[in-house]
């Protein structure tokens, strides 16, 4: 899905209450729900491909999010989802450093406007953690490797999740990124679009030891 520097070719929510209240809270933030998802999904809408604005013009300084611990110490879900190579992996190939897995879509705004932001993340902190975004598009590799391509990312690699097991197993909305320690335990969680370049995402990568 993704055109790297230099490769030219595509390789194919604790307490029940608390953790409910979350997932409720997740859909406003987010602007991209599970049944947002169908509705897009079912139509092959797609958002705009556009550097740090979503289609309706919130920019990167406005992006609406929230970060939940709710979840802290929780093991990362054994669900399998595809890799950069089409075999199947899960989130414990990973372990051994720091990994932040984002959940997005093609179709959801939110999730591409920060795209660049975690793009430049990864390639700042690819050494010392790793950092993967996962697509839940239910057409996968159809919708998700054209995007790839024109995106013109450069660290983050192609991962499908058609069938949409890691976020059945994890999440309620798009885009919820998750940060699991070296043993694959959950640290947070930010629901909704965050800037992984500004102030509130350092603060938050440095309980990680990301620093």
């Amino acid at each position: 899905m993704l055109l790297l520097s230099g490769v030219s070719a595509i390789r194919r929510v604790p307490s029940l209450f608390p953790a409910t209240l979350a997932l409720i809270l997740a859909g406003s933030v987010a602007g991209c729900d599970r049944q947002k998802a169908d509705e897009e999904q079912a139509s092959g809408s797609q958002a705009n491909i556009s550097g740090g604005e979503a289609k309706d013009g919130g920019a990167i300084d406005t992006f609406q999010h929230q970060v939940d611990r709710s979840r802290a110490g929780k093991a990362a879900p054994a669900a399998a989802f595809k890799g950069p190579d089409d075999a199947a992996v899960t989130l414990a190939a990973f372990r051994g450093k720091p990994l932040l897995v984002n959940l997005w879509a093609t179709w959801c705004a939110p999730c591409v406007a920060e795209m660049p932001t975690l793009d430049a993340l990864a390639t700042k902190e690819g050494s010392r953690m790793t950092v993967i975004a996962v697509a839940q598009d239910l057409q996968g590799a159809e919708v998700v490797d054209p995007w790839f391509q024109k995106a013109k990312l450069k660290a983050l690699q192609p991962y499908l999740d058609p069938e949409n097991a890691l976020l059945d197993a994890s999440a309620g909305a798009l885009p919820t990124s998750i940060f699991y320690d070296a043993k694959g335990r959950e640290l947070w969680r930010v629901v909704g679009a965050i800037d992984w370049q500004g102030q509130e995402a350092k603060a938050l990568l440095a309980e990680g030891g990301i620093r």
